[in-house]
């Protein structure tokens, strides 16, 4: 598999943009109200996608993707929205560097959720490593 098209190069640069997601988004919610700070983001993502869809000629007819693509996606945006939402108004109350580590505690919640409802098997690696972003966020948490 090339790199590039590697799922692991795109988790990594994942990580980085989250990373300087928490960092501008806690120095753009001071003095604003949270929420509108998400909707300006959001405005944002949506030109940048309409963008990046555009220069590579990605764009298709709504009514030829099928319904559980649309379900599915629109319920995922719902939850984005919610943890945007919840995100940004936590950055505004606390430090970025609490904040950012426990919204990390999705990982572990994904990697419940996938054994639950999507049947992935477990591995001992895999326990290890959610049960150690588990605890490192507990010690943030608390200390």
């Amino acid at each position: 598999m090339q790199l590039r098209e590697s799922w692991l190069l795109f988790a990594l640069g994942s990580a980085l943009f989250a990373a300087l997601t928490a960092l501008f988004g806690k120095l753009g919610v001071v003095g604003i109200n949270s929420n509108l700070a998400t909707f300006i983001r959001t405005i944002v993502i949506v030109l940048v996608t309409a963008g990046i869809v555009s220069l590579r000629q990605e764009w298709v007819k709504p009514t030829g993707l099928p319904w559980h693509s649309w379900l599915f996606l629109v319920l995922s945006g719902i939850a984005t929205g919610l943890s945007w939402l919840c995100y940004y108004r936590a950055l505004q109350l606390g430090p970025v560097s609490k904040v950012a580590p426990i919204d990390k505690l999705s990982v572990v919640l994904v990697i419940v959720l996938g054994l639950v409802f999507l049947g992935e098997r477990p591995s001992w690696q895999l326990l290890l490593g959610g049960g150690l972003i588990a605890a490192g966020a507990m010690v943030i948490a608390l200390f």
